[in-house]
């Protein structure tokens, strides 16, 4: 993640348990690190962990894990079909297995055998997508997963959790062995601004209200969050306060408190480095308009696949920053109005 200014403007208060120097001091980290380091602390906690790789065992942080357990790690090559089926027999007899790889090929290449062998049967296997989203960089559009995270909600009994951070992406692998369903961790490659800390609250399910507001309410996952933050500074020098939700869990969404803040507010925006279509923004827009209509706009991958670039050009170009959140922010109060 490339280092920005963001301006001192009026400011917003951030929730206690965010880190104070987000914007003039921040901390970088990615999710896989977290990932990386929380298998450490599993596997040295409990001996049914395993992990599984598809021959991307450094990429996603798991050399650490192969190192100290070799015994509980399985390297299956190239096949990522076979990765998810082996994974689902070690759940089945009382291991919590960890499959990993990235989101392109897992869960990408190997869908059928997610919803069959590990959702149908409903065994507790944590599906790892690595490299999500369109700041993989320059690897592509072939590497670039902007469709797994509707690809995996759209599957009985699945849980998908999107962590903002390396912090909260340590925690959420944890908090996933104790889930005894399939989940679908959500991680990518670029270092993002660290927003939490180890006090922050985390429960999968659990919406967290990171900054709070009355004219729009801000939705996000992932490395949005942040974005979502920066646009409530730019909203506030405007005049509008802006309500922001750290939305980690994308299934089940925290539905009371997404109704209650679209209430409060009355004008909703969606941030996901996804595309628009089956995503978070997808989620909430279905929840929203059976409990609670109200003017919605989605900020996203507008439906087309990505290309090679760096991670700060491919956000501008494809619409995910900051300005375009503050600007989605006033069509939506717009919307409201009419």
């Amino acid at each position: 993640m490339e280092k920005r200014e963001t301006k001192s403007g009026t400011g917003i208060k951030l929730a206690k348990q965010l880190n104070s120097g987000i914007f003039d001091k921040p901390e970088l980290g990615s999710t896989r690190d977290g990932f990386g380091e929380a298998m450490l602390e599993l596997g040295a906690k409990d001996k049914r962990v395993w992990a599984l790789c598809a021959d991307l065992t450094e990429s996603v942080k798991l050399h650490a894990f192969q190192n100290k357990f070799p015994e509980r790690f399985v390297e299956c090559g190239v096949a990522e079909q076979n990765t998810v089926t082996v994974a689902s027999g070690l759940a089945a007899v009382g291991k919590i297995p960890y499959a990993a790889s990235f989101a392109t090929f897992i869960p990408g290449r190997c869908w059928e055998q997610i919803r069959t062998t590990i959702c149908y049967n409903d065994v507790p296997v944590k599906i790892v997508g690595g490299h999500a989203g369109i700041t993989t960089g320059d690897d592509g559009a072939t590497h670039q997963a902007i469709e797994d995270i509707a690809t995996m909600r759209a599957i009985p009994n699945m849980v998908v959790v999107v962590p903002c951070d390396k912090e909260e992406m340590r925690k959420a692998t944890i908090a996933a062995a104790n889930v005894d369903k399939p989940v679908y961790l959500r991680m990518g490659r670029d270092k993002v601004v660290t927003l939490t800390k180890k006090t922050t609250p985390f429960k999968i399910g659990k919406a967290e209200i990171f900054v709070e507001g009355k004219d729009v309410v801000l939705v996000a996952c992932g490395r949005m969050v942040y974005e979502a933050l920066v646009a409530a500074r730019e909203l506030a020098d405007q005049g509008i306060s802006a309500k922001v939700i750290n939305c980690h869990t994308v299934k089940p969404l925290d539905s009371k408190t997404l109704v209650a803040a679209a209430k409060s507010c009355g004008a909703v925006v969606t941030c996901e480095e996804h595309n628009i279509m089956g995503g978070l923004g997808g989620a909430v827009a279905e929840l929203l308009s059976e409990e609670c209509p109200v003017p919605i706009v989605r900020v996203g991958v507008r439906d087309v696949f990505g290309e090679s670039g760096k991670p700060g050009e491919l956000m501008k170009k494809y619409g995910l920053t900051s300005s375009d959140i503050a600007k989605a922010a006033r069509k939506a109060i717009g919307n409201k109005r009419k």
